[in-house]
């Protein structure tokens, strides 16, 4: 029950902070309009707002519905997979709650605005320009999260194994 807890309450945290985000960028930015929160760092960083019908980085403009339907399958695929996370696996609760509460941000997007809202500019001039959002940085933190998870775990449980096999270690079990 714990990690059901900790799963809703990350995902709700994420797309509560997400929606309040775009929600301000909304009031106070005209469509791609900027602003510099840090004037120092405005070569690099600065909040333009900007929609995004498509996927990731703008691709595939066209297919917003499409990628409505990919997420909630995904959501779905995560959820049914969450049923066989150990119920003390804290750190999977929370990546997965900030993939799924990425995802519910963005198709709150969709849904209410046709597009998602992407407001969060880091830029290396000359080089790379990349706007996009706090739903979408919380997708790319739990996914990396999970699979840093599943390495510990199964890092962890390897060594538990090797250390159980070890010559000797039978036997000192037994003497307890």
């Amino acid at each position: 029950m714990r990690k059901w807890i900790i799963l809703v309450c990350s995902l709700g945290l994420t797309a509560l902070l997400d929606q309040a985000a775009k929600s301000w960028v909304i009031s106070n930015l005209a469509p791609y309009e900027s602003y510099q929160p840090i004037p120092a760092l405005a070569p690099f960083f600065q909040l333009t707002r900007s929609s995004n019908t498509g996927a990731a980085f703008g691709i595939l403009p066209m297919a917003g519905d499409v990628f409505l339907v990919v997420a909630l399958l995904i959501i779905a695929g995560l959820l049914w997979h969450f049923r066989s996370v150990a119920a003390d696996a804290r750190l999977e609760s929370v990546a997965t709650g900030l993939v799924i509460g990425g995802a519910v941000g963005n198709i709150a997007d969709r849904i209410q605005h046709g597009h998602v809202i992407d407001f969060i500019h880091y830029q290396i001039p000359n080089l790379i320009s990349n706007v996009s959002n706090l739903a979408d940085h919380a997708i790319v933190l739990g996914v990396l999260l999970i699979i840093a998870a599943s390495f510990w775990r199964e890092r962890c449980g390897a060594a538990s194994r090797d250390a159980s096999d070890m010559p000797g270690k039978a036997g000192l079990r037994a003497d307890r």
